[in-house]
């Protein structure tokens, strides 16, 4: 009986901290590490012009869909102060 292969892949749900002027960015990906490298290269888009970048804030979802709606959920917000709770660990949702 054949039950086949399960290939398993994590996806997540990032929020980035400029250290340039303490802007936020959030995002999703299926590697952090190499997304946090690509918005610390050298590039036009948003994350380029605020650089160095670091993580504070992550979390891991078994889909690609659940990551994006949680991204999606985020910026929704428009917030700052959404932001920062959810950072520090005071936001519900």
């Amino acid at each position: 009986m054949y039950l086949g292969l399960f290939v398993f892949m994590e996806y997540f749900l990032y929020i980035l901290k400029s250290y340039s002027d303490g802007s936020f960015y959030v995002g999703s990906t299926s590697d952090p590490a190499e997304r946090l490298k690509k918005h610390n290269s050298p590039h036009k888009g948003y994350t380029g012009k605020k650089q160095p970048w670091e993580f504070v804030y992550v979390e891991k979802f078994l889909t690609k869909s659940d990551a994006i709606k949680r991204e999606s959920f985020i910026k929704r917000q428009k917030s700052r102060q959404y932001i920062i709770g959810l950072i520090s660990g005071s936001t519900v949702g």
